[in-house]
């Protein structure tokens, strides 16, 4: 059974002031749990069904520092999903050492003022899913932690170093590295055909807003995905999940 302080105290992390101030944030779903747990994970907390917790092997029962029997009922009040999984888990979130301008090598992505988490949590699984490491967020992006990003990143986030920054001084410390910032917008030049080098930073703008004009400044090399359609109807876009994802993809061919 769940306690009340329990239940409270899982809710409380929906919350971006709470898990700030506790420094936890909250997965579920028993494939990301397993995920965790298999990388070597330490959980605060597991709140599962009986049955996913008698199926928990020895070695991941040590690294779990509380495990709580529940129901489905007790896990509907605690997800932030409307149809709850089998497993959810508290997890402490990692150190985050503040940027320093010597760890930009290789491909870094930036992020805008993005602000839904699907988009974020897509955009860290399609930056693992090509090898990207790093990706800088805007101070106002949407929250890494958010329950929701977890979701979507589909335990990505393991191997992605998500940080919080001023984009100006990441982008100007960048150019005076004699590195390409390139930026995506409607108009530039067409992906397939640009020159891409092997390291730089990759902008990605507002969902609805694109790159603004303060830091567009800082773009060495606009880039632009063509659309292979000839319709003009319910194709005006893609949105920045999806953009990202063919523009790593493009980075990465080149890379092989």
């Amino acid at each position: 059974m769940v306690s009340r302080n329990t239940i409270k105290h899982i809710q409380s992390l929906q919350k971006k002031k709470a898990r700030e101030e506790e420094k936890l944030y909250i997965i579920e779903g028993d494939k990301l749990v397993r995920e965790y747990l298999a990388a070597g994970q330490r959980l605060s907390l597991l709140v599962a069904k009986p049955e996913f917790i008698s199926s928990l092997g020895q070695r991941d029962r040590t690294l779990i520092s509380e495990i709580v029997p529940a129901s489905y009922e007790e896990l509907k009040r605690v997800s932030s999903l409307t149809t709850p999984h089998n497993a959810l888990a508290i997890v402490h979130m990692p150190d985050q050492p503040s940027f320093a301008p010597d760890t930009l090598h290789g491909l870094t992505i930036a992020l805008e003022s993005v602000q839904d988490p699907g988009n974020l949590g897509t955009i860290i699984r399609a930056s693992a899913w090509f090898g990207i490491q790093n990706i800088i967020c805007s101070s106002n992006s949407v929250d890494v932690y958010n329950p929701k990003v977890i979701q979507a990143s589909m335990g990505a986030i393991l191997n992605v170093e998500v940080r919080y920054s001023e984009l100006d001084f990441i982008l100007g410390e960048a150019l005076k590295a004699g590195m390409p910032v390139y930026g995506t917008f409607l108009e530039g030049e067409s992906i397939y055909t640009s020159e891409l080098d092997e390291r730089g930073i990759i902008l990605f703008g507002n969902e609805s807003k694109g790159i603004s004009g303060r830091l567009s400044p800082f773009i060495t090399k606009r880039l632009f995905i063509p659309k292979y359609t000839v319709s003009d109807h319910g194709v005006e876009s893609l949105n920045i999940g999806m953009a990202a994802s063919v523009v790593l993809s493009e980075f990465a061919r080149r890379r092989l």
